[in-house]
């Protein structure tokens, strides 16, 4: 356990930016960090060097990911048809199944050592779903945990019961990578061309469905501005932007 515990989260909103490029900078962030901890093993604990953590947010042109534990056939759409559509696809390390990331969504990265936090996995994954269900919470949405499903739904329980954020991640000494995808102005025809996290029989929504209206530049930039509240006050941290 970290004995110089770093609540401090180094903040960034990286705008648009292609999935690879993203996720490289996850990785050399991630990297960073657990060099810092293999270091740490050497020395004394009164010479711990501490370890930083960071949060990113990130809009993506359209793509798809899926996850180590995924099936190739939930991506219903060929070469051809991704072309057409202007989406490309990734095979990803993170959990999860198959997943749609694209313009209107607001997709969050924490790179935390969780060592800084809790080392509790589980804990960590309850803790992203609370920052999205305050959040939307914020603008009138009530979010909701589906039993054995992660991520944040609407109506859990009944027919219509949808998903609004979807959420995977890695770990590696207790260091996260990936994290969640909350559908705000996305344009949902994306959806259909996959089976989403593999769950044939639920839908998917997002916010502007939702209230039946776009969400203005502003109210985007004010939703971005709670959930960076909600994940302070969640993990106990301090959000320090870059």
């Amino acid at each position: 356990m970290n004995t110089n515990q770093n609540k401090s989260v180094e903040f960034e909103d990286l705008g648009i930016k292609e999935y690879q490029p993203a996720w490289d900078y996850q990785e050399s962030l991630m990297k960073n960090i657990i060099d810092t901890k293999i270091k740490n093993r050497d020395l004394p604990a009164e010479e711990h060097i501490t370890t930083p953590n960071h949060f990113l947010l990130v809009e993506h042109p359209h793509v798809y990911t899926l996850g180590k534990s995924g099936h190739e056939e939930n991506m219903l759409a060929g070469i051809d048809k991704l072309k057409e559509i202007d989406a490309t696809f990734v095979k990803v390390n993170r959990g999860g199944d198959i997943t749609y990331h694209g313009f209107g969504q607001i997709v969050g990265y924490p790179i935390l050592d969780l060592e800084n936090f809790f080392t509790d996995i589980h804990l960590y994954m309850r803790n992203l779903e609370e920052v999205i269900i305050r959040a939307i919470g914020d603008f009138g949405l009530k979010g909701e945990r589906s039993p054995g499903e992660t991520g944040v739904w609407l109506d859990v329980g009944k027919p219509y019961a949808r998903k609004i954020c979807a959420m995977g991640v890695k770990a590696s000494r207790w260091v996260t990578l990936h994290g969640f995808a909350l559908n705000v102005n996305t344009d949902m025809r994306y959806f259909e061309y996959i089976i989403p996290c593999g769950i044939k029989d639920k839908q998917v929504t997002s916010v502007k469905r939702e209230l039946e209206r776009e969400l203005t530049t502003g109210e985007v930039e004010d939703l971005k501005a709670n959930i960076r509240k909600h994940f302070a006050d969640v993990f106990g941290a301090e959000l320090i932007q870059k």
